[in-house]
């Protein structure tokens, strides 16, 4: 395996886990939380939709689907388009809703196929560009898509569990 093929095999993982802890649940079910400060299942895919749009476009020097392609939108999310749920209070995590299974599978789709364009591209060098320098060391494009990667596989994770805890409200 080359460097895109791990990047790609990974961000694939993502995507499974994401449709698997959204199929076939309902706007209720997806916006249910487990108790008044936990996170639904809509808030944890969204966020990490919103988080990797964000990285990997900006990264990649693209703009983010979350606009371009309309999904603010038709999100109809009482936030700005910038915002990305980091930092969210429990309140604006219960207004985060509405939404349904298709919609937040479509949006990250969406994302996944923007950002498996970028990363099919990309070789061992290309790892090394800086593209944060907010921070002590400097973050490079490889460390960038490992921590979205691991963010993204941590809150698909919560949303499964939120998804199993379901069945027993």
């Amino acid at each position: 395996m080359n460097t895109a093929e791990v990047l790609a095999d990974a961000f694939g993982r993502v995507q499974e886990e994401v449709h698997a802890a959204t199929d076939g649940l309902s706007p209720e079910e997806l916006a249910t939380r487990p108790g008044d400060e936990a996170n639904s299942v809509t808030w944890l895919v969204w966020h990490l939709t919103r988080v990797q749009d964000d990285h990997v476009a900006d990264a990649a020097g693209l703009d983010q689907v979350w606009t371009t392609q309309g999904w603010s939108d038709r999100f109809g999310l009482p936030f700005g388009e910038a915002e990305t749920g980091y930092g969210h209070t429990a309140k604006q995590v219960a207004e985060v809703r509405g939404v349904s299974a298709d919609q937040l599978r479509g949006y990250y789709d969406a994302v996944h196929e923007q950002t498996l364009s970028f990363v099919r591209g990309l070789d061992d060098a290309a790892l090394d560009r800086v593209v944060d320098e907010r921070w002590t060391p400097h973050v490079t494009l490889g460390v960038r898509l490992i921590s979205v990667i691991s963010d993204d596989l941590q809150h698909a994770g919560q949303a499964a569990y939120v998804r199993g805890l379901l069945p027993r409200r």
